[in-house]
């Protein structure tokens, strides 16, 4: 057939439905001027149904004589455009009935009607939006795959995120000043404690690690002896003589410490000491190089390191203190050195020093709550 005689086709049926149409409304029009009110409605319903089912009909009749026609790839594209058309046309008939629906009901009635509204619009979204993932993920290689589920985990992270926040900013406007402050000061207190416990775990588990390599370590006695072995046991026995039998708690050389001699002293024997080692004429340790104190948590402990020019040999001396009231002898009346290591141990740590001659806080200032070096320390301030 040419296509003249397409077109000539064409315009016959034309012609021939708006003829149709036609005699059909007169026909109608005619029924109508007979019949009652209520009939005549039922009648206009019955009329506009039958011609939308004839005009869906030969809608029908017309793609697929069309499709018959046409190859593979444009059927496929007319599909589509179908669909899209039937879809778009759906929404606007629903939406048109949802307002004329709504325009009949309460104000209550209205609301409930939009929140259900939107909910099956959102599950139908989510439902076309998983089909149609779905439909690309296989269509996509393995790699890709993996790579689109985590960009979609991460946009449904920050989509929940995003929501939480927003909520979180609607309940805050909701409540008055006074309700606000009191959860900001709960939830300032509980990550206050959470800090504090965990800082208290961590501190526990890393003294008890400390303290187990640190025995192993200082009292282990290789096969080798020490070339400070002898000056030890010089110091020892004059200790021993001068001072008393039970002055020290023990002695050892300390291998990490470049074999230096280590003098444990009993805390009440502890100044004695200091001054024998400073003041015999044989040892005359005369300048004092370091004082720091240490939280060992289940005590505290001074370090004394003290050296002799005149024996060419350095010495520790160490206390341990009870650590709820860390008392000791100041040893600034031997070594005038002491004095700020004694002030910044105080400071730092609370182990006081009496018979100092000037205790105070050097670092943070007399009006600091707590000491910061000590394993159980919160501050006062939850922002510092």
């Amino acid at each position: 057939m040419s296509e003249k005689e397409d077109l000539v086709k064409q315009k016959a049926e034309a012609a021939a439905k708006a003829k149709a149409a036609a005699l059909a409304k007169k026909q109608a029009k005619a029924e109508a001027a007979e019949k009652p009110e209520g009939e005549i409605d039922i009648a206009k319903q019955k009329a506009e149904a039958a011609a939308k089912a004839k005009a869906a009909a030969l809608a029908q009749k017309q793609a697929k004589a069309e499709a018959a026609e046409k190859p593979e790839g444009e059927i496929d594209i007319a599909k589509q455009k179908a669909e899209a058309a039937a879809k778009a046309k759906a929404a606007a008939l629903a939406k048109k009935q949802a307002k004329a629906e709504a325009a009949e009901k309460p104000e209550g009635e209205v609301d409930i009607a939009k929140q259900k509204a939107a909910a099956a619009a959102k599950a139908k979204a989510a439902a076309l939006a998983k089909k149609q993932a779905k439909e690309k993920t296989a269509e996509k290689p393995e790699g890709e795959v993996d790579i689109a589920k985590q960009k979609a985990a991460a946009a449904a992270k920050a989509k929940a995120a995003a929501l939480a926040k927003k909520q979180a900013k609607e309940k805050t406007a909701e409540k008055p000043e006074g309700e606000m402050d009191i959860a900001k000061q709960k939830a300032a207190a509980a990550a206050k404690a959470k800090a504090a416990a965990a800082a208290k775990a961590k501190a526990a588990a890393a003294a008890k690690n400390r303290t187990a390599v640190q025995e192993s370590e200082e009292f282990d006695t290789p096969s080798e002896i020490s070339p400070n072995q002898s000056k030890l046991d010089q110091i020892v026995s004059a200790i021993e003589s001068h001072v008393g039998q039970g002055a020290l708690l023990e002695n050892y050389i300390n291998r990490l410490s470049k074999d230096v001699p280590t003098l444990v002293a009993n805390p009440d024997t502890y100044f004695s000491i200091a001054k024998f080692l400073r003041y015999d004429e044989q040892l005359d340790f005369s300048y004092l190089s370091e004082l720091h104190g240490t939280d060992f948590e289940s005590h505290m402990e001074i370090y004394v390191h003290l050296h002799s020019f005149k024996m060419n040999q350095s010495v520790a001396l160490k206390v341990k203190l009870d650590r709820d009231t860390p008392v000791i002898p100041s040893l600034v009346p031997l070594w005038s050195g002491a004095n700020w290591p004694e002030c910044e141990a105080y400071d730092l740590l609370g182990i006081n020093f009496y018979e100092h001659p000037d205790l105070k806080r050097i670092l943070l200032g007399e009006d600091w709550k707590g000491y910061p070096l000590r394993k159980d320390y919160e501050p006062y301030d939850v922002e510092v």
